[in-house]
């Protein structure tokens, strides 16, 4: 595996190959990648195939209430429904569940939901908190004298230990009759039937087996084939490719800060069409960082917009974002493909079920492309996606108008996605300097506002007349930004922005979608 990329990306090939597991690692940047090969196809293949289809004289490995593809974030809903609502679950991950390829960090008060279940206690959720920060910042590279450096507190300043607190949730359903785990299971597809459905599974000794629930979850993640199907190939339409380290020997590390969002050059010219790299620094367990650079994108741009190609830029530029001592270790890279997804009316569009099955996570692409996972969607929509479904079942309503209504979508998140595609570079519309500008502008128009503002903006929490108010001091102090909005989203995606704005300002008279 190593021989296939000493030549093409050396640096990766330095870095992983001193890693004990490096190879491991590496296969799985390399399975990730594999989402635009899916892409690329147009048409997806078919993964939810009628009753009729299912093959003669199967036998049933097993009997489940819910049945779920995914074991991370997967591995905090099923806990809930398992320990608090008493359903059958049974949880299959194609790797070992409870193991994230990504680190998280939260605010303190958003955790209170996992609280909030009754699953959780809060002395778990304080185990879980591996840091806390002093306070936190985003800064935007322009000229010296014009930079503004935005300070906010009580925004992701709780680095949280991921395998700590999947494997309690994992335990968790472990410890209930009836509920199982399986690793190494890989999802092949699924049979609807009117009253259940039944899923292929290829087991660890690569044998098929069957199981019957009455509801199947994705939580794939973005490379459900679920999903892919459901959207017809086209499950997102933007992406937030992320690559990362978990090291130590940094000589400028703060670890009493976290660094939200971080730019320390233009528009990076070295693939296809142009993209903004960002940064993003997170103190982490004992001496480790955390050090993540990203770029958002649409998915049709002809960017490189691989993991593999972004780990070797992120080597080649981490000593400009962070100096690094002699003593500087990786202990483990984190990575993965953030994906957003750009509604066009008033309401929810994306497909996010279909009889007998329903979508989470990022398999659903519901969350904020600005918070870089589905983690706080999750976290903030558990009770309200654990309560529907727990409705549901009860009440038999399992199709697919009844199960779409159990959704993470936020009107007030969708149109933060807009926001996003003003941070996708250009070349063809925008000078090197345009992102940086804007968003620096944006951060002086907020440090000009209560403290409430910054930290509802950057935790998905904005309050629609907060939102319009920082528009217009945008537009106010930086016009050029009236233009972009024209070059960035054209007619039609400038009708619905407005649109997104509409159904914010209607979903408090009406039923959450």
């Amino acid at each position: 595996m190593f021989d296939r990329i000493r030549t093409s990306h050396p640096l990766v090939y330095r870095y992983f190959s001193k890693l004990e597991d490096g190879e491991k690692h590496l296969r799985r940047v390399i399975e990730l990648d594999r989402y635009w090969e899916h892409l690329q196809k147009g048409v997806p293949k078919e993964v939810i195939l009628p009753g009729s289809s299912l093959p003669d004289g199967i036998t049933l490995d097993g009997e489940y209430d819910i049945f779920y593809v995914g074991g991370t974030l997967g591995l905090m809903h099923a806990a809930v429904m398992a320990g608090r609502y008493g359903y059958k679950v049974m949880l299959i991950d194609r790797h070992v569940s409870g193991k994230s390829t990504r680190d998280w960090n939260i605010s303190r008060s958003e955790l209170d939901k996992l609280e909030e279940t009754g699953v959780f206690s809060a002395e778990e959720i304080e185990a879980f908190i591996v840091r806390r920060y002093r306070t936190g910042w985003v800064e935007f590279y322009v000229e010296e004298k014009r930079q503004k450096k935005l300070y906010m507190d009580d925004v992701l300043d709780c680095a949280v230990d991921t395998d700590r607190l999947l494997s309690a949730a994992k335990q968790k359903i472990l410890a209930k009759d009836g509920c199982d785990v399986a690793d190494q299971s890989t999802f092949r597809c699924c049979y609807q039937f009117p009253d259940h459905i039944v899923i292929e599974v290829e087991g660890a000794d690569g044998k098929p087996l069957f199981f019957k629930a009455r509801v199947l979850v994705d939580v794939m993640g973005i490379l459900s084939p679920i999903a892919m199907q459901l959207n017809k190939g086209r499950p997102q339409t933007h992406v937030c490719p992320t690559v990362g380290t978990v090291a130590s020997g940094f000589r400028d590390a703060d670890y009493e800060v976290g660094e939200i969002l971080a730019s320390n050059e233009h528009a990076d010219t070295s693939a296809g069409s142009s993209r903004q790299l960002i940064w993003e620094g997170f103190p982490g367990s004992g001496k480790e960082y955390i050090t993540y650079l990203f770029f958002y994108d649409a998915i049709d741009s002809d960017n490189d917009k691989s993991l593999l190609g972004l780990f070797e830029t992120y080597f080649q530029k981490l000593p400009d974002y962070k100096a690094l001592s002699d003593d500087f270790q990786i202990h483990r890279p984190v990575f993965g493909i953030i994906p957003a997804y750009s509604h066009r009316g008033f309401t929810r569009e994306r497909e996010i079920a279909d009889d007998h099955i329903l979508l989470f996570g990022d398999a659903a692409s519901l969350g904020s492309p600005l918070t870089f996972c589905g983690f706080g969607s999750m976290v903030r929509n558990l009770p309200h996606l654990t309560g529907a479904l727990d409705r549901a079942l009860a009440a038999g309503s399992l199709l697919r108008a009844d199960l779409e209504k159990i959704s993470a979508y936020e009107p007030n998140v969708a149109s933060m996605a807009n926001l996003m595609k003003y941070m996708c570079y250009d070349a063809q519309t925008d000078a090197p300097d345009f992102v940086n500008e804007l968003m620096n502008e944006v951060m002086i128009v907020l440090d000009g506002l209560p403290q409430r503002y910054r930290q509802t903006m950057f935790r998905d929490e904005m309050r629609l007349d907060d939102f319009v108010t920082v528009l217009l001091k945008v537009a106010w102090r930086y016009p050029k930004v009236l233009k972009a909005t024209y070059d960035k989203l054209g007619v039609g995606g400038s009708v619905s922005f407005i649109s997104n704005l509409a159904g914010w300002a209607l979903s408090a008279t009406r039923s959450r979608v």
